[in-house]
């Protein structure tokens, strides 16, 4: 597994991975050596490297090429310590996130199948020219234009004549780890992509290092592990739903008890007084804070909203880069949730956002629909034959 050194990149193929080691297969797992403790409780043997990735929105281009040029920028550096790994341990299949480039080249270098593990959307049949304006945008900017002139570069220096668009928007074999109803133009995914369904890690879901109050009704505030360095949009939360008493919100409104992971980059200290309803987490366990919860406010990253809709939470979401924008307009369409602009989040608005999501009663049976074929869309099991399916038959 050629992976990617951030944590929502990690979790939706984790449980896939670990099952695999569970059927016997050996598995190495290249991250960066800042993450190595997250992958290895799945039994992977770690092949690790120095990771270049931003670890904070911040540090992050604004620039879309710019931002993909880093991740072509990470695989070429970690090549020299990934090949000198695999050139002595030669795998028979390559796994690999949509962020671990690396991987494709090294399938050319072993004569190995790569399989990609998206753990979002894919490009489908005419995405070309239905996302025409924006890739255009993008590719014939500068920073656009010296992106394509390096990858091209390192392809080329790796005995590869391909056109580095076609080549990362169109891998050869593509396992889909998100539900179907999050896949824009599904009906025109090619037959290159095999949807598998969600892979919600076993270990994740039995983390029981949190529970939910008695009798409380839980919302959900989190933006992720990429876009959480928002003391200011947690303060609105705080006025929004804080009671300072057992009464209940000033408004007359819905009670809730919140739930807020902030990340390790906030300094609580900016967030004032906490009221004994909320919560202020570093970190929670996601899946077991979803299973409780009423209502789920959002950033609207891919695997928030699958895990969302696996566990049949309304969402509000606030979409804040990169593909939020479309998944948060999915989720409105659907019928689960609702999207607010960031710069229109009032105390007033989010309040009015929340409950309106909460006791919604065709919202709850969109829910339920949707929710279903989530949950019956394959997984890990479904995932991990598909794998064995692309051994070698010596290896299986």
């Amino acid at each position: 597994m050629i992976g990617c050194t951030a944590p929502s990149h990690i979790y939706p193929s984790l449980g896939l991975i670990a099952e695999l080691v569970t059927r016997g297969h050996r598995v190495t797992y290249a991250v960066g050596a800042s993450l190595a403790d997250l992958v290895e409780p799945a039994g992977v043997e770690v092949v690790s490297f120095d990771s270049i990735l931003p670890q904070g929105e911040a540090d992050w281009p604004e620039d879309p090429a710019s931002a993909m040029r880093v991740f072509l920028d990470e695989a070429v550096q970690s090549f020299p310590a990934l090949t000198t790994f695999y050139d002595e341990n030669r795998p028979d299949l390559l796994l690999y996130d949509i962020g671990g480039l690396a991987a494709p080249v090294l399938g050319v270098r072993y004569d190995v199948r790569a399989v990609q593990l998206s753990p979002t959307l894919v490009a489908w049949d005419g995405y070309e020219e239905d996302m025409g304006e924006m890739l255009v945008s993008i590719r014939e900017s500068d920073s656009g234009r010296d992106y394509r002139s390096a990858y091209a570069e390192w392809l080329h220096g790796n005995g590869i004549d391909a056109d580095p668009w076609n080549w990362i928007s169109h891998p050869s074999e593509v396992l889909s780890l998100i539900p179907r109803a999050m896949q824009p133009n599904a009906d025109r995914v090619p037959d290159s992509v095999q949807f598998v369904g969600p892979c919600l890690d076993p270990a994740r879901l039995a983390d029981a290092c949190w529970a939910a109050p008695e009798g409380k009704k839980i919302l959900f505030v989190s933006f992720g592990t990429g876009f959480n360095e928002r003391p200011d949009f947690y303060r609105l939360c705080i006025e929004a739903f804080g009671a300072f008493d057992d009464g209940g919100s000033d408004d007359g409104g819905p009670d809730w008890h919140v739930v807020i992971a902030v990340g390790y980059r906030v300094d609580l200290s900016e967030l004032g007084e906490i009221p004994p309803n909320i919560e202020i987490h570093r970190q929670v366990p996601q899946l077991a804070v979803l299973a409780a919860a009423s209502a789920f406010v959002t950033h609207a990253g891919m695997g928030g909203c699958t895990e969302s809709l696996w566990f049949e939470v309304p969402t509000v979401a606030i979409p804040q880069a990169v593909d939020q924008f479309g998944n948060a307009a999915l989720l409105e369409e659907l019928g689960v949730g609702v999207q607010l602009a960031d710069a229109d989040v009032t105390p007033e608005a989010l309040r009015s956002a929340v409950d309106g999501v909460a006791t919604s009663a065709e919202t709850r049976a969109r829910l339920a629909d949707v929710g279903a074929e989530v949950r019956a869309s394959g997984g890990i099991d479904k995932a991990a034959d598909a794998v064995e399916l692309s051994l070698p038959t010596r290896s299986r």
